[in-house]
């Protein structure tokens, strides 16, 4: 079904709080007291961070692995609207809110972990062309401002009959309506541009982040340093940007108690695989030119980590996504699609944590307390925000449409 005839509404089906939404509340409420800890008495006191390990969980998951769970906003823009495969059109605008509290939370996730996190503002002044993570930040900042521009025809959609403000706000009802209007009329005209644009700039960063670890050779583990890292990190993106389509809509079909959208989810189950099977082909491939196998056998713990990644978490959902079974039952479906993204998310923290060791380093790096309660508290904080979204936003088509 296109786009120009699906009718999206607000999920009314279910309440916002919850027994389950009281939890995941407590988590947020939990993880932004301890960013708060660190905000006010820095990295030293909140971290395990030293000399030898300048970046940890913070930006192994807040930042790599957010980035790579956020493609599917990408994924999904360009099945839809670059191929114009119709079908996928009731999956674009969940992905989309997905991808925009992903990118948005990266960013934050990363204030936390900057030892001066006021100076974020100055890649944006204070340009150097040979850093890599500086290509990184401006794609991330400049994504993000295309995936605002692209959100904003919904809000307008949801607001159409204008803003109406109780006082004292009501004064501002006039200027938020005509800009409400401005920004739909001038987004709607250059939608096209922006899809285009957020394919590029994800295509981009999604390999710059593995060009940021290229250039450590001596302090990479054998297993994943590789020169094609920057590839392979692209390759899955757009595998993990496909399976957290399925995933998401899976699990937000669960929460608000709809039937999943199997006419779209099933043919995706069917690409799946081919984006997963080119991805682990330049793994394998990869590790057996560089003759880097041998490595497999020492039996310590980056050996079992890399067969976690790949075997478990990659081979297992690549076969059974190619069951006809798996692809048309949700319940089944879920399986492969969770591995994947688990897969995904194993491989950032094998490159960014366990394969990363210095020379000189005394002793391993393992994250304080501090640390994963934030990482916590910002997943949870995306899982309210995805919920109040989607109970008051035009993101979900509408029950009476799909019926």
């Amino acid at each position: 079904m296109s786009e120009h005839t699906s009718h999206y509404a607000p999920v009314k089906s279910v309440p916002f709080f919850t027994r389950g939404v009281l939890v995941v509340l407590a988590i947020a409420l939990i993880g932004w007291g301890f960013g708060l800890f660190r905000m006010f008495f820095g990295l030293e006191a909140a971290t395990n961070l030293n000399d030898q390990f300048p970046w940890g969980l913070w930006i192994g998951v807040d930042v790599a692995t957010g980035v790579a769970l956020a493609a599917g906003g990408f994924t999904s823009a360009a099945l839809a609207h670059i191929f114009h495969r119709d079908q996928y059109h009731p999956l674009t605008r969940a992905a989309l809110l997905t991808a925009a509290l992903g990118y948005t939370f990266v960013a934050i996730g990363l204030l936390f972990d900057l030892g001066r996190y006021y100076n974020v503002w100055h890649p944006m002044i204070y340009w150097q062309g040979n850093s890599v993570l500086f290509e990184v930040g401006m794609c991330v900042m400049a994504y993000l401002t295309v995936l605002y521009l692209e959100f904003l025809p919904i809000v307008a959609e949801r607001f159409k009959d204008g803003i109406s403000m109780p006082r004292p706000l009501g004064k501002l009802n006039r200027p938020l309506n005509a800009l409400l209007r401005f920004g739909n009329r001038v987004s709607g005209k250059i939608m096209w541009a922006l899809i285009i644009a957020g394919v590029v700039l994800s295509c981009m960063h999604q390999s710059s982040l593995g060009a940021l670890m290229v250039i450590a050779p001596t302090k990479m583990h054998p297993l994943w340093y590789t020169p094609i890292l920057p590839l392979l990190f692209l390759a899955s993106a757009i595998a993990v940007g496909l399976a957290m389509v399925v995933f998401e809509s899976l699990l937000a079909s669960r929460s608000f108690k709809r039937k999943p959208e199997m006419s779209a989810l099933s043919p995706l189950s069917r690409i799946l695989p081919l984006a997963l099977g080119v991805y682990l082909a330049l793994k394998v491939g990869d590790l057996a030119i560089r003759d880097a196998w041998p490595h497999l056998l020492v039996g310590n713990f980056e050996t079992f980590m890399y067969l976690i990644e790949v075997g478990v978490c990659g081979f297992l959902p690549f076969v059974l996504l190619l069951l006809p079974a798996v692809q048309q039952r949700p319940g089944l479906l879920m399986i492969p699609a969770a591995l994947t993204v688990a897969g995904v998310a194993i491989n950032r923290i094998n490159v960014f944590l366990v394969a990363y060791q210095p020379p000189y380093a005394t002793e391993r790096y393992f994250p304080a307390l501090p640390e994963f309660a934030v990482t916590a508290g910002l997943i949870a904080t995306i899982v309210l925000i995805y919920r109040f979204a989607a109970l008051n936003l035009p993101i979900m088509e509408a029950e009476e449409e799909r019926a």
